[in-house]
């Protein structure tokens, strides 16, 4: 799927997710909480997609989430692609075939998942809030380069960069301290898993059951028929999946704050 897509999926997730654990196990979050948990996991959504590098000092090609930050996200798409292909080589048994770059490789895996999502949360839990302002400038980044592509498009990866550090330190300021942040990994760990199942309905898939070995092959790339499957930039992908996501997290939104406005104005339904 191409980033808005996975940005979306990500953050109408969450939301989604967020209702559901607000209706039937009665846990309640601050509205900047689930605008935190909503960004990071919609970055998140994001994340898998670093492994696609470009031209660093060019600042071309490679995915659209890779140029967020100019040649700096880059050469981290670059480090993290050549780190994938050195995972796949190191790992490949003998009918996998032979590949020129780590794209949906390591970084498509559920074992990555798990490790970002661990990850996060153990670096938040020992370092506070000072690892929660880094990830969010990144995670709040990604999410701007996905769910307004054309805006970051036109205004560039400097701009982008100036609103994620503004939106970093403004929630840095307001958060409570003295307190783990795990929703921030578990936002990171769920939006990964998304773009995960995303890319599933792909004709290309996922090596998902990586490092499972199927037939001698250990990278077997796991996705729907390509009759049924989706096909990237296509109209079913770009106005109906889009268009049913976005119904999903408006609704899934309006059911979070309807109730606290209602009561704010003391509205009886």
């Amino acid at each position: 799927m191409m980033g808005p897509s996975h940005a979306l999926s990500g953050a109408a997730v969450w939301l989604t997710g967020s209702w559901a654990l607000d209706q039937f196990a009665d846990y309640h979050q601050t509205p900047l909480a689930l605008a935190v948990g909503t960004a990071v996991c919609a970055g998140g959504a994001l994340f898998p997609d670093l492994d696609l590098s470009g031209k660093v000092t060019r600042n071309q090609g490679g995915a659209t989430v890779a140029r967020t930050f100019g040649v700096f996200s880059l050469f981290v798409a670059e480090v993290m692609e050549k780190i994938s292909l050195g995972v796949y080589y190191a790992t490949k048994l003998s009918k996998d075939p032979r590949r020129n770059n780590g794209h949906r490789t390591l970084t498509h895996t559920i074992p990555f998942t798990v490790l970002v999502g661990w990850g996060t949360t153990a670096l938040c839990a020992h370092y506070g809030k000072w690892a929660v302002v880094g990830i969010l400038f990144f995670m709040i980044g990604l999410a701007l380069r996905g769910l307004f592509d054309e805006w970051a498009e036109r205004a560039g990866w400097v701009v982008v960069t100036l609103v994620s550090a503004a939106a970093a330190w403004f929630t840095f300021a307001n958060l409570p301290g003295d307190r783990g942040y795990p929703m921030i990994g578990l936002a990171m760990g769920v939006g990964c898993f998304v773009h995960i199942l995303g890319d599933m309905i792909t004709r290309a898939g996922v090596p998902i059951l990586w490092p499972i070995p199927i037939r001698r092959r250990m990278w077997t790339m796991i996705g729907l028929p390509n009759k049924i499957a989706l096909r990237t930039g296509s109209k079913a992908e770009t106005v109906v999946l889009r268009a049913a996501l976005t119904v999903l997290a408006v609704l899934a939104a309006v059911g979070l704050v309807a109730p606290s406005v209602l009561q704010r104005f003391d509205i009886q339904v």
